[in-house]
């Protein structure tokens, strides 16, 4: 059999490969440019984006768990003029799409996010991050209403042209309704999960471990919550959905992509093993061929038949 056809369109954005970076576990790719070229993803997720730049949370802001890590990074990035004016000559010429992540405090702040980058050629897409779980104010505040999330995708909608991910907080009741509400707002895709709110604890000093005290759990302790998520909002929304959560295999990925995922991004991974994504995509394309596959379409949801 020949090489199999792994190409994939996310919400109008053409992808060769259904794997991305996840955002705030690659930077901006630059360091994973030397361990292999960054141009065999399917698409690039940057750090997440504020208007203004942030420091972020105080330290200690990531602590290793049984099967994950914590982190309470607390969106540290350079603000979107910075990344307008210098980090976007590194894409400049790249042939995989470019997605950016937004997250602001106000909906005015993801509004002005979006306006700024509407015109940035190099920008394929927004991530529209409504699901943080370790900042004080805004983001998962918005991910964890339904009329929030509505209004807050509605406002961006309204002002780019681009392709809008919404990205879902999985510490919510019911995370369809959510889903349902983006999708209504003009959502082209949806993006899940975010990492679920968790703490640690030293039990010698007799305090919380991180400075900000919670955080975010990743990595394979998530899965089973995030490919239950990916499952019960595939069945419900008619838009695609980006599978994330704990996804440290080609077999990991296929779970999400079978249980509904249109594509999956790759986050935790990349900490323990800096090639994880290609070898992602090599054991997709590996799979397909052992199994006769010939497009990466024929597996989107295919454990949903007959199920």
């Amino acid at each position: 059999m020949n090489q199999p056809d792994l190409s994939v369109e996310i919400g109008g954005i053409s992808l060769k490969n259904p794997v991305m970076s996840a955002s705030g576990c690659y930077g901006y790719g630059k360091e994973y440019g030397a361990f292999y070229d960054v141009e065999k993803l399917g698409a690039l997720v940057v750090k997440g984006t504020t208007l203004e730049p942030r420091e972020g949370n105080p330290p200690p802001r990531i602590v290793e768990t049984a099967a994950g890590i914590l982190n309470s990074v607390g969106l540290q990035n350079p603000g979107v003029e910075y990344f307008i004016n210098e980090e976007i000559r590194t894409f400049s010429g790249s042939s995989i799409p470019l997605i950016v992540n937004i997250a602001g405090n106000l909906e005015e702040e993801y509004i002005r996010l979006a306006e700024k980058l509407d015109p940035v050629k190099e920008v394929s897409g927004l991530e529209v991050n409504i699901s943080c779980p370790n900042v004080k104010k805004g983001g998962m505040a918005f991910g964890t209403d339904v009329e929030c999330a509505h209004r807050l995708v509605k406002g961006v909608r309204a002002v780019t042209s681009k392709p809008l991910i919404v990205k879902l907080s999985p510490n919510v009741t019911d995370i369809t309704g959510v889903a349902l509400a983006a999708q209504e707002a003009g959502a082209d895709a949806l993006s899940l999960i975010n990492t679920l709110l968790g703490m640690a604890i030293d039990i010698h000093s007799r305090k919380p471990v991180l400075g900000n005290v919670l955080g975010g759990l990743s990595g394979p302790a998530v899965k089973p919550v995030a490919l239950r998520m990916v499952w019960q909002v595939s069945e419900k929304v008619r838009i695609p959905v980006v599978g994330m959560g704990g996804i440290m295999t080609a077999e990991d990925a296929l779970e999400f992509i079978m249980a509904g995922a249109s594509a999956v991004a790759v986050g935790t991974a990349n900490f323990i093993n800096p090639l994880a994504i290609p070898d992602i995509i090599e054991g997709i394309a590996g799979y397909m061929i052992e199994n006769n596959i010939r497009e990466f379409k024929e597996l989107i949801g295919a454990a949903r038949k007959g199920a």
